[in-house]
C-alpha cells in the first residue's frame, strides 16, 4: 500500500510531489420546460394506446413508482411525444446544449468571480446527442476564452462522465500548479426518446430520465477555497459492456439498460469501495458524506442498503432524483452542489461515486 501526507498546498505520496486540487464551485442550470410525472402520465397512456392493456398498466406503474416527481426538458412534452427524425431531434439537442452550456459556465464563473480568460482547461461532457465541433469549441467563442486553452470533449461515457471529467481535470491540475479548470456537463435524454421502441429498457429510461446542465470549477492555486481532492480512480467491470449504453439506429440513440445492473453493483461493491479508500488511508467508517449518482430507484435502493449497513445515508441523492430525475452525467454534479452549499466542518470526508457504460464505477475522495 502506498502512503500520502500533506504539506501546505502540496501532497507528498509514493509517486512524488503533487499539487493540491480544489473544487472551487458548482453551478446548475435547468432547461426551460418542466412537467410533473402526474402530468406526463396522460401522454404515456396516449402513446401506448395500441399496446396490450396489461403492458400499459405495467408501464404506468413504472412511471408512478420511479421516485421522480419532476423532470426538465429542452423540448415541451408535446414535442417529446411527436414523431421526428434523428436529424430533427439532434438539431434541437445541438441548439439547446449550446445555450445551456454557455449559461451554466457563465453562472459558475460569476458565482466565483472568475474571469473567463483565467481558465486554462475546459472539459465538456455529453452523451445524448452528436455535435462536431463539440460544445467546448462553441464556448470558447461565446465566452471569449483564451485561444491557448486546453480543451477535452468527453462524449461516450454516459452517467459516469461527470466524475470522469473531474478526474481528467484533477490530473491536469495536479501536474500544473496555479491553474484553473471548468467541467461542463450538459445532457438531454429526452432527445434520445424512441417513440417506436416498446422495450422495457426504453420504458424504464423514459420514466427516470430528464435534462439538465452543471458546471464544476476546479483549481490548483495555492489559496483556493473549497474541498480538496484526496484521490480519484476508475473501476472497470469485466465482460459487462452489455449492461448499459446506446445503440445507434436510424431513429437515433436507442437505450441499452440491463435489469442486472443493481445486482452487478451489489456483487462488486466491496471491491469498488474498500481498496480505493484504503489506498488513501481511510475507510467507509471515516467517510462522512456520500455524493452518489442516482441512476434510478432500484440502484438508489441497492446502494442505500449497502451504505445503510455501514450507518450512512444517501438522502441528497434520493432527493436529487425526486426533484430532477436522472440527467445522466449531470446528476451527480447536482448532488455535489447540495454539499457545496452546506456548512461542513473542516476535516470531514466525502466520496463521489457513479456508475455507467463500460460497465464502470468512478470515484473521487474529497476532504473539507
Amino acid at each position: 500500500m502506498g502512503f500520502q501526507i500533506c504539506l501546505g498546498d502540496v501532497q507528498i505520496s509514493k509517486y512524488g510531489l503533487m499539487n493540491k486540487v480544489t473544487i472551487s464551485g458548482v453551478a446548475k442550470v435547468l432547461p426551460p420546460y418542466s412537467r410533473t410525472t402526474k402530468d406526463i402520465l396522460p401522454y404515456v397512456e396516449s402513446w401506448l394506446k395500441d399496446q396490450d392493456e396489461r403492458f400499459r398498466r405495467k408501464v404506468l406503474k413504472i412511471f408512478e413508482a420511479a421516485a421522480v416527481d419532476t423532470r426538465y426538458g429542452i423540448m415541451d412534452i408535446e414535442q417529446v411525444f411527436t414523431a421526428s427524425s434523428f436529424e430533427e431531434k439532434n438539431a434541437v439537442y445541438v441548439k439547446e446544449v449550446k445555450k445551456l452550456g454557455s449559461e451554466v459556465l457563465k453562472k459558475a464563473l460569476e458565482q466565483k468571480q472568475w474571469d473567463a480568460g483565467s481558465l486554462d482547461y475546459i472539459i465538456t461532457v455529453s452523451c445524448t446527442g452528436i455535435m462536431i465541433p463539440s460544445l467546448d469549441a462553441y464556448l470558447i467563442n461565446e465566452l471569449g476564452l483564451r485561444q491557448d486553452i486546453v480543451r477535452l470533449p468527453v462524449t461516450e461515457m454516459g452517467c459516469v462522465a461527470g466524475i470522469s471529467g473531474m478526474i481528467y481535470a484533477s490530473n491536469f491540475l495536479r501536474a500544473n500548479p496555479g491553474k484553473r479548470a471548468a467541467v461542463i456537463a450538459v445532457e438531454s435524454p429526452t432527445a434520445t426518446f424512441q417513440l417506436d421502441d416498446f422495450s422495457m429498457a426504453n420504458m424504464v429510461s423514459a420514466a427516470i430520465f430528464g435534462d439538465g446542465a452543471a458546471c464544476v470549477l476546479m483549481s490548483s492555486e495555492e489559496n483556493a477555497k473549497g474541498p480538496k481532492i484526496i484521490g480519484e480512480e476508475m473501476y472497470h467491470f469485466k465482460d459487462a459492456t452489455h449492461l448499459m449504453g446506446f445503440e445507434l439506429t436510424n431513429g437515433g440513440l436507442k437505450m441499452m439498460l440491463d435489469q442486472e445492473v443493481p445486482a452487478t453493483i451489489a456483487d462488486n461493491f466491496p471491491d469498488i469501495i474498500h481498496p480505493f479508500l484504503e489506498k488513501h488511508q481511510t475507510s467507509i467508517a471515516a467517510v462522512d458524506h456520500l455524493i452518489f449518482h442516482p441512476g434510478g430507484k432500484k440502484i438508489v435502493q441497492t446502494v442505500e442498503e449497502l451504505f445503510g449497513q455501514m450507518g450512512k445515508n444517501i438522502d441528497d441523492t434520493r432527493e436529487t432524483l425526486r426533484l430532477y430525475g436522472n440527467m445522466s452525467s449531470v446528476t451527480v454534479l447536482y448532488v455535489l452542489e447540495r454539499f457545496m452549499e452546506k456548512e461542513i466542518p473542516p476535516g470531514e470526508q466525502g466520496l463521489l461515486l457513479s456508475f455507467g457504460p463500460g460497465f464502470s464505477a468512478q470515484r473521487i475522495l474529497i476532504s473539507w
